[in-house]
């Protein structure tokens, strides 16, 4: 297994082509399921369980998606095998759109905006597309920031949690804190493509990205859903 960062310039070019072409099928897929939600009706289903379940159907909810995802992440990352890798990157795919459902039909249908989703995917374009320029351009490894996101993912974790239980807001000051955490997590896995994963891992590499501009996506929509009430 050859590290991109120590392939040769053709392989490394071939691997982050296919690595962002993974990731805008998957943005594109996601989109695809959310739409299909949406005509079935499942998408107010999600949000009439998990927006009217109160607390609880959001706990839930986070549990299910973390097992989730820690499972298709591991699918995602034995490059032996493609099929798995496809099939993790499937799995999160179809996560993310369920976790996603309630939040986007409360965009839609709550805030009676039609520029919110416009809006939030276009700023969430931007800064990725920023982020990856930094992370390409600069030459830093930004492993570094492993251990920060870390910590600070356990503590965001913690009071997501805290304030599913015991019944408090955190406001739109966490949903700016947890943007800056997206954006490094984007610094930090961009820098995990050309330093930690090998040639043949683009799909495990795209599921990776996918994740980082997922949770991005979803707190620049919390705070443009925040700004429209």
């Amino acid at each position: 297994m050859v590290m991109v960062a120590q392939a040769r310039p053709s392989e490394r070019a071939e691997f982050i082509k296919r690595t962002y072409t993974h990731l805008a099928g998957a943005v594109g897929a996601f989109i695809v399921v959310e739409f299909l939600f949406f005509q079935l009706g499942i998408a107010g289903f999600l949000a009439n369980i998990f927006l009217g379940g109160g607390r609880f159907g959001w706990l839930a909810l986070l549990g299910g998606f973390t097992l989730l995802g820690y499972l298709a992440s591991n699918m995602a990352s034995k490059a032996d095998d493609v099929n798995a890798q496809y099939t993790g990157l499937g799995l999160y795919i179809v996560g993310q759109a369920i976790i996603f459902a309630p939040l986007l039909y409360a965009a839609v249908y709550f805030t009676q905006d039609p520029s919110v989703l416009p809006t939030a995917a276009v700023i969430t374009l931007f800064l990725f597309g920023g982020l990856t320029a930094v992370a390409f351009t600069s030459g830093k490894d930004f492993a570094f920031l492993g251990g920060i996101l870390k910590i600070g993912g356990m503590i965001a974790m913690g009071l997501i949690v805290c304030s599913l239980l015991f019944g408090f807001s955190l406001g739109l000051l966490f949903s700016f804190f947890m943007v800056a955490f997206a954006g490094a997590a984007i610094l930090y896995k961009t820098s995990n493509v050309m330093h930690r994963y090998s040639t043949t891992q683009h799909v495990a590499a795209s599921l990776e990205l996918f994740a980082a501009v997922m949770l991005l996506f979803w707190y620049v929509l919390r705070i443009v859903m925040s700004s429209r009430r």
